[in-house]
């Protein structure tokens, strides 16, 4: 019988349906402005007399307080109003002290049962929910003189193990030399490391007594290691930012040296910028004995006690770069450790290292890079310069009981949240070179609430008059058109918190441009059947005719229009993608409304009955 659907058809259109509306209803239970409050330390939460001071400040201040949700290492404030966040932290920072911090937060409202069942509202871009921008610096020079250690250093376990006597090394820009106390054993060294180390010029020369190799890297060499040096510090940025669990961050590369990092969502900078702009890492080396010559070896402090010190090996076993995963814990005495594990070549290299030396000491040195901000006087004007240093401390100085493998565990950290920051950053990867923060701006979630007001009435906008002419122009089946349209819109927001893709500003084009396209598959059927029907052919004929014979054109334009966005989605970055995505599910979720619900419409309205006029 024609404009008949089987029984198991109208209810799987029934169910996807009904998914897609329960699916999409988180999206009604918008975030809550909040503020959470944690300690330094990370361990310990608020008190009641605490908490009850802080009720009472926001209390006088006038803020509403919509919930107070006590967790077990902070306390999140919801609030009532989102114009108070700011001036709510600022109250709290200045009441608590430096003992607790106060963050920024948006807090999910969305109820238990839906939650229940994994529905959860879709993620905003920066454009709409705020968040934070940076604009990183390499440094360049940094990354040359890290690769020029790494070289001495195998360059002097090379000499050691051939029994040529050296005095020391030195590094200055791209030059790396070697000094030596006779031309034979120069030479000989200069044979041995050319055939390893290509990507210097070689050259000798003399000052005083001494006799000096000087290695100057090549052009060539320094362009690979710059190049290098920006891309790793790409993907350990990335993996840092997938640490945060920020939803569609953008890493990215900008001119020969700067990486742009946004993050929607994110308002807690400080810690944000911690974690991105963080540039520490370790080495693990032998303590030095009493007869090891002053030259091989290195005076350091250790960081929770600048009293004490250590003489460390120049020479370093491994890098944080071998580790392959970290993880917080507590040791048997309940104080925070990293538990680390080493890829097969840092396994290797440690074994080999203690297994020789049990009993002696091993340290493990904790390096970071930062600069500081010096004012002076240029023509008059002040001029802020800025200082790149570098802190070096340890962390722990313990005696090898055993040979190392590839697990063990680093201890004599100050606290969790420290513990659980250098695990964070031996997860994601060292970075190659040091970064600087050139630029940050602070996106408010003011301007992200205006952005959405305009991106809805848009699609308001762009609804009603889609609604109007579809009811014009085609009558009843306008109406079921625009019910199709409607349960349209409502798929596709349903999709897009399932998937947790992110809408930003050129999504909500997306949205629009849906809408509009939605409906030119039902005015290619409808089209189709008032043709049929001028044709002579009967009303349950020119139906069944109309939505058979326009499916090929329908399909047709619309994987063009996918295919389309799928290549923007695959070469595009940012707002980009986040507009193919919106338009790519928006075309499947069309093509299901267009050619299946309003069909099931049309059919139990029209299929298997006498009609003897059809209102199209």
């Amino acid at each position: 019988m024609l404009n008949r659907y089987p029984l198991w058809k109208y209810l799987l259109i029934l169910i996807v349906l009904l998914g897609g509306i329960v699916y999409s209803l988180p999206n009604l239970y918008p975030e809550d402005p909040a503020v959470q409050i944690s300690s330094v330390q990370g361990d310990t939460t608020l008190d009641d007399t605490q908490l009850e001071q802080v009720q009472q400040t926001l209390r006088d201040a006038g803020i509403g307080i919509r919930a107070i949700e006590r967790e077990d290492t902070s306390v999140l404030i919801r609030l009532d109003d989102a114009d108070h966040q700011l001036r709510t932290r600022d109250l709290l920072s200045e009441q608590l002290g430096d003992d607790f911090v106060v963050a920024l937060n948006l807090a999910e409202s969305t109820p238990a049962w839906l939650q229940s069942l994994a529905a959860t509202p879709m993620t905003l871009g920066l454009d709409l929910r705020g968040g934070v921008h940076f604009l990183l610096e390499v440094d360049m020079d940094a990354a040359v003189t890290q690769r020029l250690e790494v070289n001495a250093s195998a360059m002097r376990e090379q000499l050691r193990s051939e029994r040529i006597r050296y005095r020391g090394t030195d590094i200055d820009g791209r030059t790396l030399t070697i000094t030596f106390t006779n031309d034979e054993d120069r030479d000989t060294a200069r044979r041995l490391i050319s055939r390893e180390f290509r990507d210097f010029d070689f050259s000798s020369e003399e000052e005083g007594r001494a006799s000096l190799l000087v290695m100057t890297l090549t052009d060539q060499a320094v362009n690979e290691i710059q190049d290098y040096a920006i891309n790793q510090n790409l993907t350990t940025l990335r993996n840092r930012v997938d640490e945060l669990g920020v939803a569609e961050p953008l890493v990215q590369r900008q001119g020969p040296d700067r990486i742009v990092v946004e993050l929607p969502g994110v308002q807690d900078t400080v810690a944000a910028k911690r974690v991105v702009g963080a540039t520490a890492n370790l080495e693990f080396r032998l303590e030095a004995r009493p007869d090891t010559p002053d030259a091989e070896t290195e005076t350091f402090t250790f960081r929770n006690d600048p009293n004490r010190t250590a003489d460390l090996m120049r020479d370093v076993i491994i890098t944080g770069d071998s580790v392959s995963s970290a993880n917080r814990s507590f040791d048997e005495n309940g104080r925070p450790q990293v538990n680390i594990n080493l890829d097969g070549t840092g396994g290797t290299l440690m074994n080999r290292a203690t297994r020789t030396n049990i009993g002696r000491n091993m340290a493990v040195l904790f390096i970071e890079h930062k600069t500081r901000d010096r004012v002076v006087m240029e023509d008059g004007e002040e001029v802020t310069i800025r200082e790149p240093y570098t802190e070096r401390g340890l962390i722990s100085l313990a005696t090898i009981q055993s040979a190392l493998g590839n697990s063990f565990r680093i201890t004599g950290l100050d606290s969790p949240t420290e513990a659980g920051e250098l695990a964070l950053l031996l997860r994601s990867g060292s970075l190659a070179a040091p970064i600087y923060f050139v630029q940050e701006r602070t996106i408010g979630p003011s301007l992200g609430a205006e952005n959405i007001a305009r991106g809805v009435m848009s699609v308001q906008i762009g609804l009603v008059l889609v609604v109007l002419f579809m009811l014009i122009r085609y009558k009843v089946f306008g109406i079921f058109a625009n019910v199709a349209l409607a349960l349209n819109l409502t798929l596709l927001i349903a999709a897009m918190s399932l998937l947790g893709a992110t809408l930003t500003l050129p999504g909500i084009a997306g949205i629009v441009l849906t809408l509009g396209m939605a409906v030119d598959a039902n005015v290619l059927i409808f089209e189709r059947i008032r043709e049929e029907l001028r044709g002579g052919l009967s009303i349950q004929q020119a139906i069944h005719a109309g939505y058979e014979r326009a499916f090929s054109s329908i399909v047709d334009a619309n994987i063009t229009t996918l295919l389309v966005a799928v290549i923007l989605f695959s070469i595009g970055t940012g707002p980009v993608k986040g507009f193919a995505v919106t338009l790519s599910l928006g075309i499947m979720t069309s093509l299901f409304t267009a050619l299946l619900v309003t069909r099931s419409m049309v059919n139990l309205t029209y299929g298997g009955k006498p009609v003897k006029k059809l209102w199209i």
